[in-house]
């Protein structure tokens, strides 16, 4: 694992599902349970050939959204509504997350391949949304999803970052790959206990190149990073 600090950064980018929350929220269960109602609803499949098929467009194209786009001229609008309508009872208000998030020194960004809408909802939800100057959601991205560099290419270019003074917050460590090799500082962020609702792919702990610290702590590390700038 190679060490990084951060005393030369002054963007900070956060992905959004699974990163700034826990997977305890139970939040990304239920867009994915979302997207498989979708997909049933709109090949009229029963909800297990429906996950398939979801999975297989995840799979092949990055993103269901992307497949569905792809093959068969889906308007993302009406997609992006429906499975980010979802219940955010079970996500509270992170106090201590907002005054880390706050504390650092720079720019905060949220970069998801979801939509600005559902950021928008969950940073509220969370008491965090004030501390950011931007999202790049998928809609910003022309719907390149993350891992894809082009993703990361329109993200430098919309808000012009500097990568070599920027850092990225990510659940999946596939994801920093594309930002890593643009300069960018990465941190992977991985829960204390895995999370049963998700591959063990996305949820990778072995030492990669492309990742130069991990932790389970979001707050508490953001919080030591803030301590020392």
């Amino acid at each position: 694992m190679r060490t990084r600090g951060f005393a030369h950064v002054d963007t900070w980018i956060f992905d959004l599902d699974n990163t700034l929350y826990s997977h305890e929220a139970q939040i990304w269960p239920q867009v994915g349970q979302r997207i498989t109602e979708f997909v049933a609803r709109m090949f009229s499949l029963d909800p297990v050939e429906a996950r398939r098929l979801q999975k297989q467009y995840y799979y092949s194209h990055g993103t269901t959204l992307r497949g569905l786009m792809d093959e068969h001229g889906l308007d993302p609008a009406e997609y992006l509504d429906f499975v980010h309508d979802v219940d955010l009872s079970l996500l509270s208000p992170n106090e201590r997350l907002a005054k880390a998030i706050s504390a650092l020194p720079g720019r905060k960004l949220i970069f998801t391949n979801g939509s600005a809408r559902h950021a928008e909802n969950i940073c509220r939800k969370l008491g965090v949304y004030e501390h950011f100057h931007g999202c790049f959601d998928i809609l910003a991205a022309n719907f390149v999803p993350k891992p894809e560099q082009g993703a990361y290419e329109m993200l430098v270019e919309r808000h012009e970052v500097d990568p070599a003074r920027a850092v990225f917050f990510e659940d999946m460590a596939r994801n920093l790959a594309p930002a890593h090799a643009l300069g960018m500082t990465t941190t992977l962020v991985l829960p204390a206990t895995p999370d049963p609702y998700r591959e063990p792919f996305e949820q990778a702990r072995e030492e990669l190149a492309h990742v130069d610290h991990v932790t389970d702590d979001l707050v508490g590390f953001l919080e030591e990073v803030a301590a020392a700038a």
